[in-house]
């Protein structure tokens, strides 16, 4: 590809008649004719002030030619990095657009390359195919106009699966086009060959090939929640030797748990680094990101797999209901209540309750005091082994009776009592750990004592079960491993009537360390089918977690890959979710290979394209010619005259201009001391600085009626607004921040958005008005809606809702059932109150105050007042109710940013009383 090209380069040739035009400016005008004049020896004491050349100064005689040279240029259109046309055939250009989560990072320069293919293929009146490889089967293959295909490029976002190239292969068979450009996201996979030969054999002219700079692909491989910390391991296309990258662990909420870098050293694709989290934080871990990265790949979910362990309790005792407290379920619920997810089954017999918790995909099921199961209890139970659970059960009254064959080692019938036939002259403290068993790692308790136990048959693989000893020799914990999971049996009760092992803190450990030897979760038969999970909370291609589509589907196999009908996400209901991820454990990433097809025009994607030099050339051309103009006046000395009364009358203008005396514009800013005082020492309400004089103006006379109503109202008396530069000022002083969308409002930089979200994660309230009265407001395409877009598309904002009837902001000062503006047609949309916080908790963290508010309702239209207090715009209908409706809105979210969640704890009185025992 040539850096300059030209669209009509015959006109070049020109440039030869550039001597010929030397030769006549040098010739013209005709040189003077010499006349002797007698008188001439008077004139030669004369001081010559003007002189006029014979002939053209060569320094003009070269700004002449220099026009004449880039207006020649000119008119041969250059253009700089020239693209190579692609379709050379009779037939439409096929363009194929990787549209995968691998594209993500550098969407934009995709969407560029492909426009200006759409472009090409205009200018040679050809038709365009454009297909995208996400979701190759059902994409339509019909060529139409360029600007078809331009509306179809706009709707195409980066989805978060891999390239279905091998779908989009079977569907080019018999098919003819006259070029074929392909622009890939820059992975390998296993149908490229297939996929390219299917593109060259279709096309009539040479494949062209989009691929990006090797080492841009980056996600997460793989996180394990370890003895020492999380481990979490990133995986890359190329090798990036040296290259450090920040990774995230974020909660629920998206609060930043803990971050670190992990390098790449060696020149691997794969590295891994651990960072240090409590086991309490480690719980609370949903998301692990990669700071820097727009794609699926780079966001690793995590579920109850990782944080903890289900455990499900079935108890063979009749006397749990009379004496709950002394149950062995109490204590089994006491020990590992912190560390695992405890489940009871609804069911009253114990066969269909087995099955309640193995369809639940439970971890552990513990059976305390359960003696014999029926066959098809059996069954289930080992299949379930096999496929990674723990069966856990302690000895009682039934064991000692008999037991089925679901036990590490054979047992006797009876027990061993303090006192009895086979009796102790004392209780039996334990001796030691087995090496091989998961409490090798734990202190042998000194305070423990048994005083019953059920034996076990002697037998030669006895020794090698057993996990833990009383003083005699004889096994206390055994233990058994089949297929991937493990039969654990406790030789006493999960109460204290046979040992005081319940009452130790060697209980709870010793439980934790038999819950960790089963998989995370485990579903009915082989562990991948079980209920239908629904779609809660999916990923889309840059990696944020959205709402659902309708074209999502419930999950059945739990292990299916990622597509249209199951994207990665999490599955099920808040609190009781599945995450599914793209990359799987340990996947590493390969970057296409150009090699593979050696026809191929390969080439890279540029953030810029071609672009016209004609009209540079003719600025060029007519500074030039400003110049020629300029020098015959000097040479004439037409400026010699003036240039004194020029200078005067200069020096006369600018005080009356006030541009002499006047410090600079910059002097008169603010400092940010200054700022920081004004915002600080009164309680302001403030507004984002738009750049456009009418809105800004409009939100400051609104925030300006607002403060007035609230100073009348209320006891807040709040100062004149300030308006506030988001890429400079700070934001930390103000409670609320409203912000007006029209359809030319531009996307703050990156680095003022990164302020605008640590502002909403640290307290602070945003309050968005689209000012178009759309009812649906955040799945409306108003051009309002669409900047909102923008803006929120570079900040992690919760879910949202429209605020519920419930809501603190309905009764923070008035009691509200709407929220109007200048209009009254759009909800309020708040974060969403998870079931959690409103049923556990009532008032959330962060004082339950939303970081965001959006509407279209025009709030500062509605509250802005002239100086004499009259309002500026009437409301719509022309109603004074709904003015008022407005004041006390805008009291109510003014009152509910400043104090939190003072009117949810007023609300829920009686829940805190009970709680405090009162």
């Amino acid at each position: 590809m040539s850096v300059v090209g030209f669209g009509a380069p015959a006109v070049l040739w020109a440039l030869l008649l550039l001597p010929l035009l030397w030769w006549l400016l040098r010739a013209t005008p005709p040189r003077p004719h010499d006349i002797t004049f007698g008188p001439t020896r008077l004139l030669l004491g004369l001081l010559k002030r003007e002189e006029t050349p014979t002939r053209t100064p060569w320094w003009l005689m070269l700004v002449r030619l220099a026009i004449a040279a880039f207006v020649i240029i000119a008119l041969a259109q250059p253009i700089l990095r020239p693209e190579n046309a692609v379709a050379v055939g009779d037939g439409p250009m096929l363009i194929v657009v990787d549209d995968t989560f691998a594209a993500a990072g550098d969407w934009e320069a995709r969407v560029g390359a492909a426009e200006r293919l759409i472009t090409e293929a205009e200018s040679a009146n050809r038709a365009v195919i454009l297909v995208a490889t996400s979701d190759a089967t059902t994409t339509p293959l019909t060529a139409g106009s360029p600007s078809a295909a331009r509306d179809l490029l706009a709707s195409l976002e980066p989805q978060p699966w891999r390239a279905r190239r091998g779908a989009l292969a079977d569907r080019l068979a018999d098919m003819t086009v006259g070029g074929v450009a392909w622009l890939s996201d820059g992975l390998g996979g296993e149908d490229d060959v297939r996929l390219y030969t299917a593109l060259s054999e279709a096309s009539e002219s040479p494949v062209r090939l989009f691929v990006p700079d090797p080492g841009g692909i980056l996600g997460v491989s793989d996180v394990q929640n370890t003895a020492d910390g999380m481990s979490v391991s990133l995986v890359s296309d190329a090798a990036t030797d040296g290259t450090a990258r920040q990774v995230r662990i974020l909660d629920e909420k998206g609060f930043v748990l803990a971050e670190g870098p992990v390098t790449f050293t060696g020149g691997e694709t794969i590295a891994t680094a651990t960072l240090n989290l409590p086991t309490e934080l480690r719980n609370d871990a949903m998301r692990v990101t990669v700071g820097g990265e727009r794609n699926a790949g780079a966001v690793r979910l995590l579920d109850e797999r990782f944080r903890r362990r289900t455990v499900g309790l079935i108890s063979g005792g009749s006397l749990d209901l009379a004496q709950p407290l002394l149950s062995p379920l109490h204590y089994l619920r006491a020990a590992l209540a912190p560390s695992s997810d405890l489940r009871t089954p609804t069911a009253l017999d114990l066969p269909s309750a087995v099955d309640e918790l193995i369809d639940a995909g439970t971890s552990v099921i513990i059976l305390a005091d359960v003696g014999t199961l029926l066959p098809s209890t059996q069954d289930a139970i080992a299949r379930w082994i096999n496929a990674g659970g723990v069966l856990l059960r302690f000895a009682g009254p039934r064991t000692a009776d008999g037991m089925d064959d679901l036990v590490p080692v054979p047992m006797r019938e009876g027990a061993r009592t303090l006192g009895g036939t086979l009796s102790w002259e004392e209780p039996q403290p334990l001796t030691d750990f087995s090496n091989d068993g998961p409490f090798a790692s734990l202190a042998v308790p000194n305070d423990v004592t048994v005083t019953r136990q059920l034996l076990a048959e002697p037998s030669i693989a006895l020794t090698q079960r057993t996990w833990a000893a009383l003083a005699d020799g004889t096994p206390f914990v055994t233990g058994r491993n089949i297929g991937a999971g493990w039969v654990v049996f406790f030789h006493v009760t999960a109460d204290t009537s046979w040992s005081n092992l319940p009452l130790s803190a060697s209980f709870v450990e010793m439980l934790r360390a038999v819950v960790e030897l089963s998989a995370a979760t485990t579903g009915s038969g082989d562990g991948q089918s079980g209920p239908a999970l629904p779609p809660y909370r999916v990923l889309d291609g840059a990696g944020r977690l959205v709402a659902p589509g309708p074209l999502v589907e419930p999950l059945v196999q739990r292990d299916m890959d990622p597509g249209p009908r199951h994207p990665p996400g999490l599955y099920g209901t808040d609190g009781a979710f599945r995450a599914i991820n793209l990359l799987k454990d340990g996947e590493r990433l390969a970057a296409i290979d150009p090699a593979q097809f050696p026809d191929a025009n390969v080439g890279r994607y540029t953030t810029e394209g071609p672009t016209e030099l004609k009209g540079t050339f003719m600025t060029l051309a007519a500074l030039l010619l400003l110049v020629d103009a300029i020098a015959i006046l000097v040479l004439m000395g037409a400026f010699r005259r003036r240039i004194a009364t020029a200078m005067i009358a200069l020096a006369a203008a600018l005080p009356a201009l006030g541009l002499i005396g006047t410090p600079p514009a910059a002097a008169q800013t603010p400092s940010a001391t200054e700022f920081a005082m004004r915002a600080s020492l009164e309680t302001r309400l403030a507004y984002v600085s738009t750049g456009d004089q009418n809105l800004d103006r409009v939100s400051e006379a609104g925030l300006r009626g607002l403060s007035d109503a609230l100073m009348r109202r209320t006891a807040v008396e709040p100062a004149e607004p300030m308006g506030v530069n988001l890429e400079t000022d700070d934001l930390a002083f103000f409670p609320l921040l409203y912000w007006p969308l029209s359809p030319q409002s531009e996307r703050p930089s990156d680095e003022a958005i990164a302020k605008v979200d640590a502002y909403m994660k640290n307290g602070g309230t945003i309050l968005f008005d689209t000012r178009d009265q759309s009812s649906a407001v955040l799945n409306s395409t108003s051009a309002s809606t669409q900047a909102l877009r923008d803006i929120l598309s570079g900040l992690d904002i919760p879910p949202l809702e429209p605020v519920p009837q419930d809501h603190v902001l309905t009764k923070t000062f008035y009691l509200l059932s709407g929220f109007p503006g200048r209009w009254a047609g759009s909800p309020l949309w708040v974060e969403t109150i998870t079931a959690e916080s409103s049923a556990e908790r009532p008032a959330r963290a962060g004082d339950g105050v939303s970081p965001i508010l959006i509407t279209a309702n025009d709030l500062a239209g509605a509250w802005a007042v002239n100086p004499d207090g009259t309002y500026l715009f009437p409301t719509v209908p022309n109603d004074p109710y709904q003015r008022e409706m407005a004041l006390r809105a805008g009291i109510n979210i003014a009152i509910y940013t400043m104090t939190g969640n003072y009117k949810a704890d007023q609300v829920h009185i009686p829940a805190l009383l009970e709680r405090l025992g009162q």
